[in-house]
């Protein structure tokens, strides 16, 4: 076929391919155009990339390829194979923001060869953003294990972008946010952090991502990965002159070597969402998509949860996690002394019968089985067993009592970083679990990582956190994991990983400054892009001041009618309400809001959003009419209008409103808010006024 007949015919198909005359240049748009991909091998053989954007270049011409202990897979190159195809598909997740997904994308494959051997690229574009992935082929005919020394993936910007973002420790994704430009990275501020024990932080000029970005036309970036499965964590160096950011994947014990993997091998996806305004990044599903579909064939034990817990007591030193009651140096500064162990058998009846007289359907607790005094800073392998209670905690009693209220016991494995300890027990721990009907825990890595050398992100930790899941998912456990690596949509792939911490949250606020009022406005721009955040929210005693030893230590840096907008702006299907119960009691009031809001979509609206600023959120419950809205702010109070056009034609709501009260402040007056009912239609606005650090919410139910 001749050339000019070969383009005619890739411009008739409609998918945007072009080959030019050389054969070294190929691209690909999105679905709709907006977005194209530009994929080119130098005369160097180089593989290079650039992204446009309505036809404007948003990622400059950036470099592809990694180095292995072989040999380099980044020049000297020649194109083997090309091709092209395209994808259209809707899904139903397990649970999730919204009820059905598209994924729609155009895709490019080239397979490259040098004397190193083959490197395998595929590109998916789709119109919120592209992913690219290699596949490691080696040499024909080659097997057996490659390692890999580092990857050489760039992501130029074409601007000095405002950026949100935070450091590139190998241990910990528990540090605030910083707001600069591209040119300002610098991690040096970080040293001064004092509530992160194992903080580790080799470069200043490195981030991590989730990466959000705005640019001086208003258009927003991300960069992440997606599907990482046995494979480092990657994060980002910078060039503050040249505003491109660098892979750079955390390393093992082997500093030297990245990681060891099968010849074959694919990466995790590189991801850069891109969307012309800041609620676009949210709606984006593209993370996802790239992860591979649900490999559980039975998911009806997979269910939503809101849940209560002893856990905040332990935060504000009421009470300890350690049976002796002994100074044990936890993360909470600190405990109360003997005699006041949070996990016994009284306390844990009194949270069941608190969460099944309010409608809750699952109970956290911490600190009932032994090891908790011998459990921080240590570095020791063998702490937990995760199965032997304390002798004041009686778990197969208790196990049965929760079942028979309705709120079953979600068990707490905190493995203090000895991931080699937690899988020489895990299978009886499982077993255990199952044998009690229980199908719920909460996973723990506070502390130095063993296998000593080992870090948090590092490839063998990634494998760790991936075999908990799958055997998890086995058990039929469902799986919250706190202090692991940042997620990246596995959730897709296994929904019985509900969420994760992996980020700074609401227990900070107890113990250290704090999270400040912007957090939250970031959090789903950035840690949430990844997945479902356990963020704990739902604190009303806001400065606890029958905690502390001074009365302006520590306190929560929002409003009360903000920790219930939370519920909504940060999504996760699995809430906490993470007060005391004596504490909602003094206001069953607002704590109906808690009651009432739904876990799982149907449907998700970004009404209103600037990254670090304020989030307007609208969800519709799962299977039923009733919407749930949150609207939250930073420091700056503001007035927002709120149209309830998502709202169903010809029908009356009762809009019941949780907001701040006129004097309400996140430090001076936190805990003042107000309770209003108006009925409302999709024709209404509502007005909203949100105090310094405040918010609102909003509960839509229909009219009978």
């Amino acid at each position: 076929m001749k050339l000019k007949n070969l383009v005619a015919l890739m411009l008739l198909s409609g998918i945007g391919q072009w080959a030019f005359a050389q054969g070294t240049s190929y691209s690909q748009s999105s679905p709709s155009g907006r977005i194209a991909l530009h994929f080119q091998l130098s005369a160097q053989g180089e593989p290079n990339y650039r992204v446009d954007f309505w036809g404007k270049p948003i990622v400059a011409k950036s470099k592809l390829g990694f180095y292995l202990e072989s040999g380099q897979l980044n020049q000297g190159f020649k194109l083997v194979q090309q091709n092209t195809r395209q994808f259209d598909e809707t899904w139903q997740p397990v649970w999730g923001e919204v009820a059905n997904i598209r994924n729609r994308y155009n895709e490019l494959k080239v397979v490259l060869e040098n004397a190193t051997g083959q490197l395998e690229i595929t590109f998916r574009v789709f119109d919120d953003g592209i992913g690219f992935r290699y596949g490691l082929l080696g040499k024909v005919g080659q097997s057996g294990e490659l390692s890999v020394m580092e990857e050489v993936s760039e992501f130029a910007m074409t601007g000095d972008h405002t950026t949100w973002w935070q450091p590139g420790d190998w241990d910990s994704n528990e540090h605030t946010y910083t707001t600069s430009l591209i040119s300002g990275i610098d991690g040096k501020k970080y040293l001064n952090e004092t509530s992160i024990s194992t903080q580790f932080i080799p470069d200043y000029r490195a981030c991590q991502t989730p990466l959000a970005m705005r640019t001086a036309t208003g258009v927003h970036l991300a960069i992440h990965e997606a599907a990482l499965v046995n494979f480092p964590a990657m994060q980002l160096k910078v060039n503050n002159a040249t505003r491109t950011f660098g892979a750079f994947l955390v390393p093992g014990k082997d500093l030297w070597r990245k990681a060891s993997v099968p010849v074959g091998f694919q990466t995790p996806w590189r991801v850069v969402l891109i969307s012309p305004d800041a609620p676009g990044l949210l709606a984006s599903k593209l993370i996802l998509n790239l992860n591979e579909p649900c490999k559980i064939t039975d998911v009806s034990w997979i269910k939503p949860v809101k849940y209560v817990g002893i856990w905040w007591e332990m935060h504000l030193n009421k009470a300890t996690w350690d049976f002796s009651g002994s100074q044990n140096g936890s993360s909470a500064q600190g405990t109360a002394g003997h005699g006041k162990h949070g996990a016994t058998t009284a306390n844990t009846r009194k949270y069941i019968d608190f969460a099944s007289e309010h409608g809750f359907k699952g109970v956290l607790v911490e600190g009932w089985n032994i090891g908790w005094e011998d459990w921080f800073g240590k570095w020791k392998e063998d702490v937990f067993d995760f199965q032997t209670p304390y002798p004041d905690y009686d778990l197969p009693g208790l196990a049965k009592y929760s079942l028979e209220k309705g709120a079953p016991i979600i068990v707490h494995h905190e493995t203090s970083g000895s991931a080699t300890g937690y899988e020489k027990h895990i299978d009886k721990a499982f077993d255990l679990i199952q044998s009690l009907d229980l199908h719920a825990i909460k996973t723990g890595y506070v502390g130095r990582i063993i296998p000593k050398g080992e870090w948090h992100d590092g490839q063998w930790m990634i494998n760790h956190y991936n075999r908990v899941l799958e055997k998890a998912a086995a058990k039929r456990i469902m799986v919250d994991a706190h202090e692991p690596v940042r997620p990246t949509g596995l959730h897709r792939t296994y929904p019985n990983f509900l969420a994760s911490e992996a980020t700074r949250g609401n227990e900070f606020n107890a113990w250290s400054k704090g999270n400040p009022p912007e957090h939250e406005t970031i959090l789903p721009f950035t840690r949430g892009l990844g997945g479902p955040i356990d963020y704990t929210p739902g604190i009303f005693n806001i400065k606890f001041s029958e905690y502390k030893a001074s009365p302006n230590e520590y306190q929560v840096h929002t409003t009360l009618a903000k920790q219930l907008a939370l519920y909504v702006t940060l999504y996760s299907p699995l809430q906490m309400a993470a007060d005391l119960p004596e504490h909602y009691q003094k206001h069953l009031d607002a704590f109906q809001f808690i009651k009432d809001v739904a876990v799982d979509w149907d449907d998700t609206k970004i009404l209103a959003a600037a990254i670090g600023d304020y989030i307007v959120t609208a969800r519709k419950a799962k299977g039923s009419e009733n919407w749930f809205l949150g609207a939250i702010t930073d420091e700056l109070p503001r007035n927002q209008s709120v149209k309830l056009s998502f709202l169903p034609a010809g029908k009356t709501y009762v809009a019941k409103i949780y907001e701040d009260a006129p004097d309400a402040h996140w430090k001076n007056n936190p805990t003042a808010y107000k309770i209003r009912s108006i009925e409302v239609s999709n024709q209404s606005v509502l007005a909203l006024k949100l105090a310094a650090g405040g918010g609102a919410a909003v509960s839509l139910i229909p009219k009978e």
